[in-house]
């Protein structure tokens, strides 16, 4: 066998290309769990009808708390822990590390298994307000030890920069989540479709089975951490104490979990109220949850959707930001930090145009719903600050200022939930889309003052906002009169036709952006 040697800065670049490769994997991984996810939400919205959608999105508040204690701090300190000891050329402690996460991640879901199980009426009742989640509830808590193996597992791969096994996770969860779901309910309604809570619920725990067993076969077949060092192991390294990785691992994660459990308590309570809410502004239970499902079942998955391509423009953001920061590179910080602000606005700005324009359509056709369709149209005013909001906090985590945006989501959270208390009971709905805007709108300003304390950058608002808006404007007229006019004299699908245009408002307007050199290829070099 002949022996390659591998120069340092040779291993630095192969380093490099290795995170490149692994957000790209994760980015379209992502993109496509996305794409099934939504489609997936407009199968469920249609089976299920909006009272039930809305029941079903409440006990998802639960397992973002619950999910917060046993698995988002561990899983991130594993990943931090296996690529310090790679770092050190120090593979022995990998496993160890893995091991010790396992345990302490599978014990608190048991843990927490148990609770919710045995508390699920009290849960329901109490806090979630809907007696009829209770069920759901018991299935849900069945799948948190099989999430915390799948979590800490995949915290590892992170560490060690091979992102193939937790993307193919993703798409292996939500695909089996979908099809046991569809062919259940194929069987079960003999050819008509009918979905239960508790079937969207079972689909949930088979989908986290199914994900947890490849992870763990996965672990048994992939290399191991002393196969994947560049220039091999360092012989003077020497295998970490049991108590001290234990130690290690807590001190990282049990910060992290709580500053997360916070603010997974915030939205939990946010989420709660709103139902709350819209009955003491005079609604029945069943028509406050089918206004719940509604806004959070159909029209904000809409919003959402093309947060995809903003996420993967974070993912790349944080490390170039931090190894900037790291060698003192503040004109790379300035030129990265405007790009990415710039680009954000524009596809904010961009999708706010489709919301806005074919929103009511997209809702009628789509749900079946008008209200879904009106909530859209409010709703597009969020892209540009949520999409703005996700690029600044990438920016600010990875100056190592996370605090600062953890403070910033506490701060902007308990506005809206102080504006629902306020604003729903008297004005509906309205209220609640007011407090989110406004929420939104603080927390987007407080990041903004955030990075100009901290980055020294130009904007150019003509191309970020002046000539986008401007674009979208008259390219969306002409689309939406043109849109009416055919749809009148065709009998295309409705679906795929109004789809069609949407995605010719996106094309048209990033053409024009080109021509009128909004965007540029120099942005990117």
């Amino acid at each position: 066998m002949t022996n390659k040697v591998v120069t340092m800065q040779e291993a630095r670049h192969i380093k490099r290309s290795n995170i490149l490769k692994g957000t790209i994997i994760l980015t379209i991984a992502g993109f496509i769990t996305r794409f099934i996810g939504f489609f997936y939400r407009i199968f469920l919205s249609n089976t299920m009808g909006a009272e039930l959608m809305g029941i079903y999105q409440l006990v998802f508040p639960v397992f973002g708390i619950c999910f917060t204690i046993f698995a988002a701090g561990i899983q991130t300190s594993i990943s931090r822990l296996v690529a310090a000891e790679l770092a050190k050329r120090n593979p022995k402690n990998a496993y160890k590390i893995l091991r010790i996460g396992l345990v302490l991640s599978v014990t608190l879901a048991a843990l927490l298994s148990v609770l919710v199980y045995i508390n699920a009426d009290f849960i329901a009742w109490r806090f979630l307000m809907e007696e009829r989640s209770a069920s759901s509830l018991r299935l849900l808590a069945l799948a948190f030890p099989f999430c915390g193996v799948t979590s800490c597992i995949n915290g590892y791969y992170y560490g060690l920069k091979k992102a193939g096994v937790p993307a193919t996770t993703q798409l292996l969860e939500q695909l089996i989540r979908v099809v046991i779901v569809y062919m259940v309910a194929l069987y079960a309604g003999n050819g008509s479709m009918k979905v239960t809570i508790e079937l969207a619920v079972f689909g949930i725990v088979i989908g986290e089975i199914a994900s947890c067993l490849y992870n763990v076969i996965a672990l048994f077949v992939t290399k191991s951490p002393s196969e994947l060092l560049i220039l091999g192991p360092d012989p003077n390294a020497k295998a970490t104490k049991r108590k001290r990785i234990a130690k290690s691992m807590l001190s990282l994660s049990v910060p992290l979990s709580a500053n997360r459990l916070l603010i997974s308590i915030l939205h939990s309570i946010e989420a709660v109220l709103i139902p709350t809410m819209l009955r003491r502004y005079g609604l029945s239970t069943q028509e406050a949850l089918i206004i719940y499902g509604i806004l959070n079942g159909m029209s904000i998955p809409f919003i959402m959707f093309p947060t995809a391509l903003i996420n993967a423009l974070a993912v790349l953001l944080l490390p170039t930001v931090s190894e900037a920061q790291a060698v003192n590179n503040n004109k790379l910080i300035g030129k990265t930090t405007a790009i990415t602000i710039k680009y954000s606005l524009i596809i904010g700005i961009i999708s706010a145009g489709v919301f806005i324009i074919f929103g009511r359509d997209l809702g009628n056709t789509i749900f079946h719903n008008e209200q879904a369709g009106a909530y859209l149209v409010v709703l597009a005013w969020l892209c540009p600050f949520i999409y703005l909001t996700t690029t600044l906090s990438s920016i600010i985590n990875g100056l190592g200022k996370a605090h600062v945006t953890f403070i910033n989501s506490v701060v902007g959270t308990l506005s809206k939930i102080l504006l629902i208390v306020v604003l729903i009971p008297t004005r509906g709905i309205s209220g609640y889309l007011i407090a989110l805007l406004i929420g939104q709108l603080i927390i987007t300003c407080l990041d903004v003052f955030a990075v100009m304390r901290n980055v020294q950058f130009s904007m150019d608002a003509v191309n970020s906002i002046v000539k986008p808006g401007l674009i979208v404007a008259l390219a969306g007229y002409l689309l939406k009169e043109s849109y009416e006019y055919i749809k009148k004299m065709t009998h295309i699908n409705e679906v795929v036709f109004l789809l069609t245009f949407c995605f010719l408002l996106c094309v048209i307007c990033t053409g024009l952006l080109l021509i009128t050199k909004a965007i540029s290829k120099k942005d990117f070099r």
